[in-house]
């Protein structure tokens, strides 16, 4: 192949890669309490849903609810006041009940030691009253554990109603409210000449396959938690060249609650 040619396809290389579309690479890691340890650990967010949105959907969504014919219905403060009871009354179990384990693992290592001595021998009954403390502490600790949990069950019972209640009040103001949101969005995507995107974050925490036109995107996913969402909305340039990296974590989210 002569020189020329060799030049000419070096080029048309470079401009084939200037035209292609910009990734942008999403890592999704939050820290949460280990319950073996109690230590904060870091956990990779895997089979999260991400979208790379060219628009803002938070704005839109506070659009159509300032045009609303009526406002939002807000949180009873009875019901918010029966979740936080309830988060409460969880955590007093969840403690009682590692506490619970922890003594339960103690006391089988225990009596695994003991056989290896004889009754008569003075390491056995040191083995012997360390046990015997540790059991009557696992019997409380064990009572404690079923009397919260109880509380814990009754109090969520209780709740059901009062949360199913609110949640079809939303609903229902929901379905009025944002009758025009995906015409909406459609319009912003046209408007912007550039395409939505998606992707799954793999087993490492990572989605590495959104491959979008360069501009201005927002980065959307929304992770459940027991009794709150962490809830992203961020804003992006994309060019080409680099890969854009963006990592969702605790920091950069919202949390919102889940009724």
């Amino acid at each position: 192949m002569k020189r020329g040619t060799l030049l000419f396809s070096a080029v048309a290389a470079m401009g084939l890669a200037a035209c292609g579309p910009a990734q942008v690479v999403v890592t999704g890691q939050i820290e949460v309490e280990d319950p073996n340890t109690g230590q904060m650990v870091t956990r990779e967010l895997s089979d999260l849903e991400v979208m790379l949105l060219p628009y803002d959907r938070d704005a839109i969504f506070d659009s159509l609810t300032a045009a609303a014919s009526a406002p939002e219905p807000q949180v009873p403060q009875e019901l918010s006041a029966a979740q936080d009871a309830i988060r409460l009354a969880q955590e007093e179990w969840r403690a009682a009940e590692n506490r619970w384990n922890t003594l339960r693992d103690t006391l089988q290592k225990i009596s695994t030691a003991m056989e290896e001595y004889l009754p008569s021998e003075g390491q056995y009954r040191l083995l012997f009253n360390d046990f015997q403390d540790l059991d009557a502490e696992y019997a409380q600790v064990e009572r404690t554990k079923d009397q919260l949990f109880a509380t814990f069950d009754s109090l969520s019972k209780e709740n059901i109603a009062r949360a199913q209640e609110y949640q079809m009040r939303v609903d229902e103001w929901a379905g009025d409210a944002f009758t025009e949101v995906d015409a909406v969005m459609l319009a912003k995507v046209r408007a912007a000449g550039l395409d939505e995107a998606a992707d799954t974050t793999d087993a490492s925490g990572v989605a590495a396959n959104l491959m979008v036109k360069p501009g201005e995107y927002w980065v959307h996913a929304r992770y459940p938690e027991v009794y709150t969402e962490l809830y992203w909305n961020i804003p992006v340039s994309v060019a080409r060249g680099e890969p854009v990296t963006v990592t969702l974590n605790r920091a950069n989210a919202e949390t919102r609650p889940i009724y």
